[in-house]
């Protein structure tokens, strides 16, 4: 059984299960317990694993299960559940240090929430029976009287589609196209395009090269209206992937003028998101408000890696590599 030092949530220290603030977030109140009563890499647990999918209408790459809570436990959904939560175990699929990507999206999308403040769907980790780390995340479109609200990615939005626009549909176009979805449909739009505005920023440092068309959604809200969706899916990537900056294809904007060093290194500096915030019809002192905490890394980001234990060390030591050469180039002058 995984020894567990501090919630498996969010990461507070001197707990052995989730901590009151994590059952409240993640589990509604409910006591859950961490460990799960099925293995995610036996042959005969990862067939029945398998059947789980057809509950469950999310896409992506990596491996999604349906779950939901039953007498304290995190169980798979079968037929007739409300379905919760997702689990994601380490995918099958030959990625270089695949084992340690439920711990890395883990510890990323907690860097998000509690040092930068980015709305994030609640989540965590728990533990198989053969001792794998498997992410959990709550469904943010399922409301606590069980029903569904609408969520649509921006692929949808965008009428973008495998069928119609070719295998890599989801990574066509720039975050400028993007922005401009949100003024298209989110009626708080300057609310909205600047929380897409700090999540651009935030990827860009915590090299996650993996923020495409799919990974932004919105929700329609019970009155009509609708709102950018939290964050999700959040990862460094460039540990596992030869990945580039951006996962879109035209970058920030096709029509960015970029600064001398964008042109001359290929990676983008602050000035270059200075631009692109300005460009996308943010004011002057929202941006700057918006790039200020990513000029330097306060303490709590190097004490939350230190604190994911359910990260090995060599994760832990390429992480920080990766995101301190990633400020590194944003701070740069132009």
């Amino acid at each position: 059984m995984y020894n567990i030092h501090c919630c498996p949530s969010l990461l507070s220290e001197g707990y052995i299960a989730y901590c009151p603030a994590a059952v409240r977030h993640l589990f509604d109140g409910k006591k859950v317990s961490p460990y799960l009563d099925f293995a995610t890499e036996d042959e005969e647990d990862l067939a029945a694993i398998s059947e789980s999918m057809d509950v469950l209408s999310i896409s992506g790459a990596q491996e999604k299960y349906a779950a939901c809570i039953k007498t304290n436990k995190i169980s798979l959904s079968t037929e007739g559940d409300l379905t919760t939560h997702i689990i994601k175990p380490a995918p099958l699929a030959k990625i270089n240090h695949r084992k340690q990507i439920p711990a890395n999206e883990h510890l990323t999308m907690q860097i998000a929430k509690q040092v930068y403040g980015i709305d994030t769907a609640d989540n965590g980790l728990c533990f198989s029976s053969d001792d794998q780390v498997v992410y959990i995340t709550k469904r943010y479109d399922v409301q606590a009287n069980g029903t569904k609200l609408r969520q649509e990615d921006f692929c949808a939005l965008m009428g973008r589609s495998e069928e119609t626009d070719g295998k890599d549909f989801k990574y066509q176009g720039s975050y400028e196209d993007m922005a401009n979805i949100i003024k298209r449909y989110i009626p708080a739009w300057p609310v909205a395009l600047e929380r897409f505005f700090r999540l651009v920023v935030f990827n860009y440092i915590f090299a996650n090269g993996d923020a495409h068309l799919k990974n932004f959604s919105v929700l329609y809200l019970e009155d009509g209206d609708l709102q950018l969706a939290p964050a999700y899916d959040l990862i460094n990537t460039h540990i596992h992937l030869d990945d580039s900056d951006f996962a879109m294809r035209d970058g920030l904007s096709p029509n960015l003028e970029k600064s001398d060093s964008y042109e001359h290194t290929g990676h983008p500096c602050q000035d270059d998101f200075r631009r692109f915030g300005l460009q996308i019809g943010l004011s002057s002192k929202r941006v700057e408000a918006v790039l200020k905490p990513f000029m330097t890394f306060p303490d709590q980001v190097q004490d939350l890696i230190d604190k994911s234990y359910f990260a090995d060390d060599k994760l832990k030591r390429t992480y920080w590599r990766t995101i301190e050469e990633r400020r590194q180039r944003f701070v740069r002058e132009a």
